[in-house]
């Protein structure tokens, strides 16, 4: 029996609306998962019944109220049910990028204090026994998958399902405990514990309560009407605060299904197969799908690019009006049906895009084109601005407002100002409780009535009430003529180019702007192939002469645009390199989340910010790099250094 508004209002923690699923969509399916092939489903009322057992089990096994308990894995239905269980018991669950180097892992376990650990396989377990002795606070290991695991020391190492048996086995004696546990619990209560990014030095750890959590979940639900029969692909990093509030707070407010995919290879095919309803990635997913398409679209036959090329010149104005429910003449309407039937329908399928009711991208600026394309083909895709300490959203774009230079008007209950240096500040009922063992960052970041700096440099439309992002305020700072220097703009601007995949801009205190760029190895790479040109790595690639010249275009281009913008002018990028590498997570110039760590790049890549700006033709530069399985190496290279058009002075003014 579906339950009332009321009912759901009651419930104040995640482990209440657990319960209240189970009871009302207990027949409804909760989780799926895709493995070896197969895809598997869990009912409400089954998942409930996992989790339950799980959490006997913890509790059997020591477990106490305000324990951390950290989650290592990629997105599985069990790792969603261990957060579960360890909030049952009042514990805190803290998701851990499972990519993480041992180093990175030991950071965290040390500094939340984690008394367990759940670890999907032996990789994850082996990264944390490595570290085991810097840990005095762990105890207990619990694995999914036992493989390789057979000869180890059991003294601290359990296994899953078998802990989940011992819970079922106790559960006449401990089940009274643990229902007593979650209805002493509310809205105060720690829901989770999400780290930072840490763009600037370590990460913080996020407190957020289940106020946070719940409540945002019941805010933007409402907002984009999602309900018990949508569903979502649970494929971003879990230690992600979107991939939280997607799969837990907003699948448990609403009750529809969280479906996982086989692994990081499958997850396309995968997004195909489950056909979501409800939708995220990041402006790279997209950049990087549109690239594909474009791709297979010029190895396609004449016929067939000129089909595409009309159908999507076509929708392209009438697709968005539909979107917004605008008037569309019954030709138009014709029209665009028949391309559907004939291209637009095979290409979503193929995207795995044709369920999706309600799409959205963030984290960083999306080009126009890219966003036009995929409205075109009659997604809803939408922009949202967000940060883990808001529990995600502090603005999105409602239907009918949907604009590529913006990111929305304020989320439901998010109040937004913007301070005299141009900073964004926001309070809501989703801003974090604490930096945990941080009060000084906590007390610098959030005041006494509960605006929270963001960061982020932006204003407030005056007429239509969106917000606009300009860049990280951190980040924006005056040319050595005073002159406004934004990188993350000229950035993004460089970005929007398929054969761009990241890029550093440099130009704070000096006279003039330079660049790093980093090449797509597929986009560059199957031009290459298609042109008979052959290359044995991304090194040698990178700094042929024609992708040299293509990117310089490409930078030329961007130099045109910016200098018809009299604020920004001088960001134009004077001279830029191909580097020998694609920045990495793994060696530090990357987060986990894919932003740029500028000041490491600074500090790693001085010698070639140097030449860029000393006037030198190429540079040497020799880079430590570290390989997949954690070994050091390091490569070397010569760089060839390009100087690039900018538009003159009086072209600007005019």
């Amino acid at each position: 029996m579906p339950t009332s508004a009321a009912d759901r209002l009651a419930c104040d923690t995640v482990p209440k609306l657990l319960a209240l699923n189970a009871a009302s969509y207990g027949t409804h399916p909760a989780y799926r998962e895709k493995e070896f092939g197969i895809w598997q489903s869990w009912t409400w009322a089954e998942a409930a019944e996992e989790i339950n057992a799980l959490a006997l089990g913890l509790m059997e096994l020591g477990l106490n109220a305000g324990d951390h308990v950290a989650i290592i894995g990629r997105n599985r239905p069990y790792f969603y049910w261990a957060m579960l269980a360890a909030q049952s018991n009042g514990a805190v669950p803290v998701p851990i990028y499972h990519d993480s180097v041992a180093e990175e892992m030991a950071y965290v376990l040390d500094h939340c204090s984690a008394r367990f650990v759940f670890a999907e396989d032996q990789e994850q377990v082996d990264k944390i026994l490595e570290v085991q002795g810097r840990l005095p606070g762990l105890e207990q290991i619990i694995y999914l998958d036992g493989g390789g695991l057979r000869k180890y020391d059991r003294g601290i190492l359990h296994d899953y399902r078998e802990l989940q048996n011992q819970g079922r086995a106790r559960a006449s004696d401990l089940q009274p405990k643990l229902d007593a546990e979650i209805a002493a619990q509310n809205g105060d209560t720690t829901c989770v514990m999400l780290y930072t990014s840490g763009t600037t030095g370590r990460p913080k750890g996020v407190v957020l309560s289940s106020d946070n959590i719940v409540k945002t979940g019941k805010a933007t639900c409402d907002f984009d009407s999602l309900s018990v029969g949508d569903s979502v692909l649970a494929y971003l990093p879990m230690a992600w605060v979107g991939d939280f509030i997607f799969s837990i707070g907003q699948a448990y407010y609403a009750g529809f299904c969280v479906a996982c995919p086989e692994s990081a290879d499958t997850m396309q095919t995968d997004l195909r197969e489950v056909g979501p309803s409800y939708f995220f990635a990041p402006p790279r997913y997209f950049e990087g799908v549109l690239t594909s398409v474009m791709i297979r679209m010029e190895d396609a036959s004449k016929f067939k690019q000129r089909l595409f090329k009309r159908a999507m010149d076509h929708a392209k104005t009438v697709g968005p009006k539909l979107l917004d429910d605008e008037d569309v003449s019954f030709g138009d309407k014709l029209k665009y049906r028949l391309n559907q039937a004939l291209v637009i329908g095979p290409l979503k399928n193929t995207l795995g895009l044709t369920n999706v009711r309600v799409g959205y991208t963030a984290g960083e600026a999306i080009g126009p084109e890219i966003f036009d394309f995929y409205r075109a083909l009659g997604i809803n895709l939408k922009q949202l601005y967000g940060q883990t300490e808001a529990s995600v959203f502090i603005t999105q774009q409602p239907d009918g407002q949907v604009r590529a230079d913006t990111v929305g008007v304020a989320s439901p209950g998010v109040e937004l100002k913007i301070a005299d240096n141009g900073e964004v500040f926001y309070r809501s009922p989703g801003t974090f409780v604490e930096y945990y063992k941080n009060p000084e960052s906590t007390a610098d970041t959030k005041d006494a009535e509960g605006w929270v700096a963001t960061g982020d440099a932006g204003f407030i439309e005056e007429d239509t009430g969106h917000l606009r992002i300009i860049d990280r305020a951190k980040d924006v700072g005056k040319m050595a003529d005073g002159a406004l220097f934004a990188p993350k703009y000229v950035e993004n601007k460089l970005k929007f180019f398929p054969n761009i995949l990241e890029t550093v801009v440099f130009g704070n205190g000096r006279d003039r702007c330079t660049a790093f760029i980093n090449i797509d190895l597929t986009a560059v790479g199957n031009w290459a192939e298609r042109n008979n040109i052959a290359y044995a790595s991304y090194q040698e690639l990178a700094g042929h002469p024609d992708v040299l010249a293509t990117i310089q275009a490409h930078v030329e281009e961007v130099n045109a645009s910016v200098a018809e913008d009299p604020m920004l002018s001088g960001c134009q990028i004077h001279r830029f390199l191909v580097l020998h590498k694609q920045l990495d997570a793994d060696d530090g110039e990357l987060t986990r989340t894919q932003k740029v760590r500028r000041r490491i790049i600074e500090e790693k890549y001085q010698v070639l910010i140097d030449a860029l700006y000393d006037g030198s033709a190429e540079v040497y530069v020799e880079t430590e790099v570290t390989y997949e399985d954690g070994r050091k190496g390091s490569i070397s290279a010569t760089l060839e250094i390009r100087d690039a058009k900018v538009q003159p002075a009086k072209a600007v003014a005019a």
